[in-house]
């Protein structure tokens, strides 16, 4: 799919890793938000690195415009289980953290993090957007609270700085 340079999105997102590279691309997809659907289906195809890059402009760009991703979260959930690389899993839990939950993809949602939450292979940041995301499910599914409290609880020992600070907010409002 060509854009306003004259090249491809993937040859565009596999020029270079950087933050400056994504900002271009975001801007190209503010001018030119039909290309979003290319993007998206890069980010589906679940091919490092070309997916992660482009997770993370889909990432961002939804920040500032949610309504791309209302009829793409319960597709974004399916996928989860077969994210491989981390960066991969974190941009989209991050987007997941940040849209509504349907009931639909609960099951897998709460699945997915409580496994990564526990998983010793996961990147802090991944087992963030875990939290956040579990918390959400017990507000809907409450019965999950003492689960979610145990598993945090465990990993506070040997966290990282950032992971006991939201554990501890979380652990907070767990408690109310």
């Amino acid at each position: 799919m060509a854009n306003p340079v004259g090249m491809n999105i993937e040859e565009l997102l596999l020029r270079e890793q950087s933050r400056a590279n994504t900002d271009f691309l975001i801007e190209v997809l503010s001018i030119k938000s039909e290309l979003f659907t290319e993007f998206w289906r890069i980010l589906m195809l679940n091919e490092d690195p070309v997916s992660r890059r482009s997770a993370w402009v889909v990432d961002c760009f939804t920040e500032n415009h949610p309504e791309y991703l209302t009829n793409r979260i319960e597709e974004l959930s399916g996928h989860l289980p077969y994210f491989k690389s981390d960066g991969l899993k974190r941009h989209s839990m991050r987007m997941l953290s940040r849209s509504k939950l349907l009931a639909v993809n609960l099951g897998i949602l709460a699945d997915i993090s409580f496994r990564w939450l526990q998983s010793p292979a996961e990147s802090v940041a991944v087992k963030m957007y875990c939290v956040t995301i579990l918390e959400r499910v017990t507000q809907i599914y409450p019965e999950f609270k003492s689960e979610l409290r145990d598993i945090i609880e465990i990993q506070l020992n040997e966290a990282t700085p950032g992971f006991k600070s939201i554990a501890r907010k979380v652990l907070k409002r767990l408690q109310v």
